[in-house]
């Protein structure tokens, strides 16, 4: 293992001038998933037979979507469907010609009085890049300029339009009037109970998060159980491809997260840090969400092994440490020298030789693999966190509640948003860029966007137990002490700013030419993440059912339904 420090600490450290320290304790649960429960996942779904199966699948589903007497609708219908059931990554040439053949002809004059066809021809285009303008939603315009009243009667189609509309870009107006119509009649719908079960199903699914917020991963597994299983024009051709695919990913997710569990074991840094939060596999879900594509293996691993030092780090500066021990901590860091770590008290010595050891080792191996020492660039990563760690301690030890732009300047840092996206890039083997790594450490455009979503959706899930064990005010108390607002008012206001970033985000991950746009796909999904983690609770601090339960789907069930 290159540049690893493997000497002990030294038991002859300076004393701290504090001679007795008050250590705060968030009493965190243990993960349900401990070491020796991710050693024994196993996947039956392996070996030749499998694959020479799945390349067969795969070659007749490409006949398909070749298909030269296919409607402009039928061919939209099996792009998205695709997508949904989680294979369109192993068509994406193909998917990519159709729709630019789509974006040139006439579709959309043929397809104006059919609103379902419309909206996904437009979210679908937008969706993979291509020029689309929200005027070709015009015709469903009635003479004063709202949509029309008979529009509301056609369900399916105010499902597809209510998910385009989330792909609006700043200033879409009439992208904005869709959101807030379709939202409106949609629920009107399942109250009145007019639609079909399974179409109502649908809808309720959507509009308490929709599509292009959901995490793809996830989203195609109840997508294939829920809902395809059900269609009656279904094809048995892609539903036996997408249950193949997923169970065989499932396999290789299981290799990465047993290979950090590991590493997380040999580390032992979990069992010296008693206070911080333990939660390897929940990392591991982090970064399988933004790094879905089985191709990412390595990237899988060195971002589940950030996260967890994150998380440990984290739970330092928000929990056990005293002021003067984190001015200390943060300066070795900057320094990223063992030699100036003396001073550092015993469990602080552990953690920082733990982060050296492991992000020389990652730097050592990016060089070897491609050429690049980026050693400089992660040190600096890391320093830029702890600092905004730090600047968090002090308001909360000064007892100063900063002002809602002051606190998001230093939360998207905190968040952590550019050390993992850092890691995601440099990991996944393309060309590595210097404009790009600028914009990482700068957190800059989508890299900005990104760490938004994280920080605003942590805040609504954790502030008020944050806030109960005493931490710094969050994005929710910034804006109630900066207006008198109430709480309900300002939770309001961050999911307002939070819409406003997916429109930025929507805008940049298109017009982005600084990365390669498998990134940016990671980028996008590593906001959907965050949607997942904390839109109903803290599903990272205090694992629930539902992250217990999407654990289980991802990394243990396969899929057995049958057709």
């Amino acid at each position: 293992m290159a540049n690893q420090v493997s000497c002990v600490p030294s038991t002859q450290t300076l004393k701290p001038t504090i001679t007795t320290i008050a250590r705060r304790s968030a009493n965190y649960e243990e993960s349900f998933a401990d070491y020796d429960f991710i050693q024994s996942l196993k996947c039956d779904y392996t070996g030749e037979m499998y694959e020479r199966r799945l390349e067969k699948l795969k070659e007749e589903v490409r006949l398909l979507l070749e298909k030269v007497d296919q409607s402009v609708v039928d061919r939209l219908k099996l792009i998205d469907t695709l997508q949904r059931l989680g294979v369109g990554y192993h068509f994406k040439k193909e998917i990519k010609e159709a729709l630019r053949i789509i974006s040139t002809d006439d579709s959309n004059t043929r397809l104006k009085d059919d609103l379902y066809a419309t909206a996904l021809r437009f979210r679908l285009l937008r969706q993979h890049g291509f020029e689309v303008s929200q005027d070709v939603l015009n015709g469903f315009k009635g003479d004063k300029g709202d949509f029309m009243a008979s529009l509301c009667e056609d369900t399916k189609g105010m499902l597809s339009l209510y998910e385009a509309s989330h792909l609006a870009y700043e200033g879409e107006i009439l992208l904005d009037e869709a959101k807030a119509f379709t939202t409106v009649h949609l629920h009107d719908a399942l109250k009145g109970k007019r639609i079909e079960q399974k179409l109502a199903r649908q809808v309720h699914h959507a509009l308490k998060l929709p599509l292009h917020w959901r995490l793809p991963k996830l989203e195609s597994r109840w997508y294939i159980e829920e809902i395809y299983v059900e269609e009656e024009d279904s094809n048995p051709l892609l539903f036996e491809l997408a249950k193949l695919d997923y169970n065989m990913v499932q396999g290789i997710y299981q290799t990465n997260v047993k290979a950090t569990s590991r590493w997380w074991k040999n580390l032992g840094l979990g069992k010296q840090l008693s206070f911080a939060r333990d939660r390897l596999i929940e990392c591991f879900l982090w970064a399988l969400g933004p790094l879905s594509e089985p191709e990412f293996g390595l990237s899988r691993e060195v971002v589940t092994k950030a996260f967890q030092l994150i998380t440990s780090i984290d739970d330092i500066y928000d929990l056990h440490g005293s002021l003067e021990e984190l001015e200390l901590f943060t300066d070795v860091v900057e320094r990223w020298d063992v030699n100036v770590m003396e001073q550092l008290p015993h469990y602080m010595k552990l953690c920082f030789l733990a982060l050296f050891n492991t992000i020389n080792e990652i730097a050592y191996d990016t060089l070897k693999e491609q050429g690049w020492e980026i050693t400089q660039y992660l040190k600096k990563l890391w320093a830029d966190l702890c600092k905004a760690y730090l600047q968090e301690a002090k308001w909360y030890s000064n007892r100063y509640t900063p002002t809602l732009d002051e606190y998001i300047k230093n939360g998207v840092m905190s968040i952590a948003g550019p050390v993992v996206l850092g890691h995601a890039y440099f990991s996944m083997k393309s060309k590595i860029r210097k404009e790009a790594i600028e914009c990482i450490e700068n957190n800059k455009g989508i890299i900005l966007w990104a760490s938004m979503f994280a920080r605003l959706w942590d805040d609504l899930a954790t502030s008020t137990a944050e806030i109960e064990r005493g931490d710094v005010p969050k994005s929710i108390q910034c804006y109630m002490h900066e207006t008198g607002a109430s709480e309900a008012v300002a939770r309001q206001h961050i999911l307002g700013i939070i819409s406003d970033t997916w429109k930025k985000m929507n805008k940049d991950s298109i017009s982005s030419s600084l990365f390669p746009e498998p990134f940016i796909k990671i980028v996008v999904d590593a906001g959907r993440i965050c949607h997942h983690y904390y839109h109903e609770s803290d599903g990272f601090g205090a694992p629930n059912s539902q992250t217990k339960e999407q654990i289980i789907l991802l990394l243990v069930e396969p899929i057995l339904v049958k057709k």
